[in-house]
Order: C-alpha cells, then sequence, then structure tokens
C-alpha cells in the first residue's frame, strides 16, 4: 500500500509541475549568473581588480559594511529581545515601523535620510558637534545601517522566539537576574541566529545602492563602493569596472549564503 502510494506520488502532475518550475526558473538564474562570469577575459578581470579604483572601492566596502554590521548587531539584538519578550504600548507600531524599509524602494530611504540628516532637521545640530552625514563616508555607514537593521530584527527576533522562556524563568528561579539570564542562557541559546543575522546584515550592507547613493553620493574615489563603481562605470560605458565590480558583489553575496548554509548545517 505504501509502494502504492509512493508511485502515484512520484507520477503526480502537481509534483511534477513544481519541480518543472524550480528546475526553470534556476536555470535561468544561473544561465544570468554565468553570463556575468564569462564576459570577461581572465586577464581583463584581473586588469579592473587591480586598478585603483577597484582597490579603493573595495577597501571601503568592507570597511564600512564592517563598521554598519557591527552596529546593527549591537543595536538589533536589544531590539529584537524587547520585541520578543516584552509588552509595551506600540509594541505594534514598532514592529510596523521597522519593517517599513523592507517593503519600499531603497531610494526612498535615501531621500527620508537626507532629509533628517541635511539642513533640514538634524542636520544643524550634528555639524556644531563636527559630525557631517550627508555626501561623506559617515553617510554610507548611515545608509546601510538603516537598510540592514530592518533584516536584522527579523532574524533575530524569529531566533529568540524559537527559545522557550521556560529556560529563562528557570535562571531566574536560580536567582540570576534579566540580564545575567538574558548573557548566560538567551545569547548562547541564540548564537546560530545571531551568526545568520550577521551574515545576512554585512551581505546587505555591501551591497546596499539606493540609501547610499542618495545619502553618500556617488563621488569617485571618495564616497564609491562597490555598487556605486558598478553604476558610475556603466554610466561612462566602462564595461570592464562594471562586470568586474559585480562579479564581487556576486562572490561575496556567494560566500555569505556558503557559510550561512555550512553553519545551519552544523559544519562549524
Amino acid at each position: 500500500m505504501q509502494s502504492v502510494r509512493k508511485t502515484c506520488l512520484r507520477n503526480s502532475w502537481f509534483r511534477n509541475a513544481t519541480i518543472g518550475i524550480s528546475f526553470f526558473f534556476t536555470f535561468l538564474l544561473f544561465l544570468a549568473v554565468g553570463t556575468l562570469l564569462l564576459v570577461l577575459k581572465p586577464s581583463e578581470l584581473l586588469s579592473a581588480l587591480m586598478s585603483e579604483e577597484m582597490l579603493y572601492s573595495m577597501e571601503l566596502s568592507v570597511l564600512t559594511a564592517s563598521v554598519s554590521t557591527v552596529t546593527v548587531m549591537c543595536c538589533s539584538i536589544p531590539t529584537a529581545y524587547a520585541l520578543s519578550r516584552f509588552s509595551f504600548p506600540g509594541k505594534s507600531l514598532v514592529k510596523t515601523i521597522l519593517g517599513l524599509p523592507m517593503a519600499f524602494p531603497e531610494l526612498v530611504l535615501g531621500l527620508a535620510l537626507l532629509l533628517l540628516f541635511g539642513q533640514g532637521f538634524l542636520g544643524p545640530f550634528l555639524e556644531t558637534l563636527g559630525i557631517r552625514v550627508p555626501f561623506s563616508k559617515l553617510g554610507i555607514v548611515v545608509a546601510q545601517f538603516f537598510i540592514a537593521f530592518p533584516y536584522a530584527v527579523r532574524v533575530i527576533y524569529s531566533t529568540f522566539e524559537d527559545i522557550n522562556p521556560r529556560y529563562e524563568q528557570v535562571s531566574r528561579s536560580f536567582g540570576y537576574g534579566e540580564f545575567e539570564t538574558f548573557r548566560n542562557v538567551t545569547l548562547p541559546m541564540a548564537r546560530s541566529g545571531l551568526f545568520a543575522s550577521a551574515v545576512i546584515t554585512f551581505a546587505r550592507c555591501i551591497g546596499a545602492f539606493g540609501a547610499v547613493l542618495i545619502l553618500a553620493g556617488g563621488s569617485y574615489m571618495h564616497t564609491e563602493v562597490l555598487p556605486v563603481t558598478l553604476y558610475l562605470n556603466i554610466s561612462y560605458g566602462n564595461l570592464e569596472m562594471a562586470i568586474t565590480s559585480g562579479v564581487l558583489l556576486m562572490l561575496i553575496a556567494f560566500l555569505a549564503i556558503l557559510s550561512f548554509e555550512r553553519f545551519e548545517g552544523g559544519s562549524l
């Protein structure tokens, strides 16, 4: 009876249709990625990689994405924990607003940040402290932070939700305080989710474009991160540099997903 059921399942049109659709679009994606990889000759790719502009762009991208990732993780962990464990007025509103940047285009977020940190609102106050956000390297970090923060909160929130609060209650019953319980019980149990969140955050930061372009500007070898390099060189008609930037961004995304999958599979 069980073998008959398995045979029927294998011949199901619904099963075959869903598998066929998944293979078809995976093939299209693979074809698109492969096209990007095969356009340039190795010598052209190496020449573009070793150019002064590309080296500057890579260094600035890694530096700003690293700073943004650390900042995002420091802010998203307490935010996600509060949303997961505590009830407070306006909680639903906070969750909704935090999710907004995931729903509208990066350009809109960049424009909103430019208005916030520009001359109309926080700009004059920050400038009295010697801090300038628009059209500066700090603007890159700020834009990356607001792009990645909602994603990090969402991942860490799900992680905390999967941890049974009884473990924390047992810790509190032994006399440990809230912070001690959070540090010694909750955080170690959330290790996998925190790592996943850090990987996603870094990949999201280094690939942020629209908000970075609007807030920090696309200045040549000043606020030029990899997505901006791609954009500028397409504008100039320099396809070698543009494609090399795309290959680098794709490679970083691939390594991020690979490390995430290895960790999730328990290989680390």
